[in-house]
């Protein structure tokens, strides 16, 4: 069951890490060649370099650190996703919403808290996978910061939402 298990989460990887790969070089934050699609409109690029270095960490032979950074990341995301999750019901109480979360921003914060938990019990655990996983952050950050950010495409679906924002604050 756990190689059942193993082989359904590798291909939703595959999927999600070339879908994630392919919109965020479509919007201008990861260099554009990785939204290339072929003629049967596959993003190639955003299958294979992802793959590739993938492929060339686990050369390494630092498995157990590199498990560890990918669970830093994930912990980091949801603290990032509940924080999220706070702040948009903060500013836009009345907007409208296909799913409301049981319990509110009371639960929301439960698992804010468990999710900081978290990233400090990876700390604990493998401070060097912690450590590692901050450093490419930040890279990825100062990537943003000095080049991408000069660079995203404004008709992205992903920039329309601040588009529109901007918009609104400017008639008011």
């Amino acid at each position: 069951m756990g190689l059942v298990g193993l082989v359904a989460s590798f291909f939703s990887i595959v999927y999600a890490y070339s879908r994630q790969t392919f919109a965020l070089s479509r919007a201008g934050y990861l260099p554009k060649s990785l939204s290339v699609t072929n003629n049967r409109k596959a993003p190639v690029l955003a299958l294979i370099v992802p793959g590739i270095v993938g492929f060339l960490l686990t050369l390494t032979g630092q498995g157990a650190t590199l498990l560890n950074m990918a669970v830093f990341g994930a912990a980091v995301s949801y603290v990032l996703m509940m924080a999220s999750h706070i702040v948009l019901r903060r500013r836009e109480p009345d907007l409208e919403r296909p799913y409301r979360t049981p319990g509110g921003t009371a639960t929301t914060w439960v698992a804010l808290v468990l999710a900081v938990l978290a990233v400090l019990a990876t700390f604990l655990v493998d401070p060097l996978a912690a450590g590692l996983t901050l450093v490419a952050f930040g890279l990825f950050m100062a990537y943003f910061a000095f080049y991408s950010r000069h660079h995203l495409v404004a008709s992205a679906p992903e920039e329309e939402f601040a588009a529109l924002a901007a918009a609104a604050d400017d008639v008011r």
